[in-house]
């Protein structure tokens, strides 16, 4: 059964509902309705209901001079067939299960229901703040020593609080990444503070290029930033 408090039924709430998430999934890098899988269709249909919305509600606004019977059923259809689009294809189902799902995200789409709100508490309450520090050392043969540790710990390698693992993103060769939302970065993890990267005698001569955070596996939302992009000669 849909859970009838994401999409409020009364229009003025509606309003705010309609337009603050029509222009956010318009927003971001990758734009938000990407991020978290929407389809072209999809989002042009949620635009066109934002687009009637806004002149229809307008008139609606002035109740002297234009608001009628008619413009008010009409409103109501347009929350009727944004109601019916999520039911038929599960949009914010598939953002409430997204693994690219933020805080905000659930926010902006009322999605707080169950474990999820839960899991949506604990990222309020313990967002990963720290910085992370790291020392890089050429060891040669194509491995690389990763030390990291929280701005505070000067002397051993460790683990953020909040965090259980280390994410990094890294490219070999090349032209440097943009940004670490290169289609070309690869992205993996490491429990462990301090570890050694692998990358093969056959990457001598290449640069790195490499990003790093604190991560939570279970809890994706709670990562911190990325640091800024580190470059290394691999030998």
């Amino acid at each position: 059964m849909p859970d009838q408090s994401r999409i409020p039924r009364t229009i003025n709430e509606f309003n705010l509902y309609l337009t603050n998430s029509n222009t956010y999934m318009l927003a971001g890098t990758p734009v938000n309705w990407q991020r978290l899988a929407w389809q072209q269709a999809e989002m042009t249909q949620w635009t066109g209901f934002a687009t009637q919305w806004t002149s229809l509600y307008a008139k609606y606004s002035d109740k002297k001079n234009s608001r009628t019977t008619a413009i008010t059923e009409q409103l109501h259809l347009i929350i009727k067939q944004c109601i019916a689009l999520d039911k038929a294809n599960h949009l914010l189902d598939r953002i409430a299960a997204s693994p690219n799902a933020t805080i905000t995200d659930l926010e902006t789409f009322h999605i707080k229901k169950g474990v999820l709100q839960d899991n949506t508490r604990t990222q309020r309450r313990a967002e990963i703040a720290e910085s992370l520090v790291v020392g890089l050392q050429v060891l040669g043969g194509g491995d690389i020593s990763v030390k990291c540790r929280t701005s505070h710990d000067s002397k051993r390698s460790s683990l953020a609080d909040g965090a259980d693992c280390v994410q990094y993103a890294y490219q070999v060769g090349g032209t440097a990444p943009a940004n670490v939302d290169d289609a070309g970065l690869r992205k993996e993890t490491s429990s462990h503070a301090a570890f050694t990267l692998h990358l093969g005698a056959g990457n001598s001569g290449k640069n790195l290029y490499i990003f790093f955070r604190w991560y939570n596996t279970k809890h994706p939302a709670l990562a911190a930033h990325w640091n800024v992009m580190q470059t290394l000669l691999v030998v």
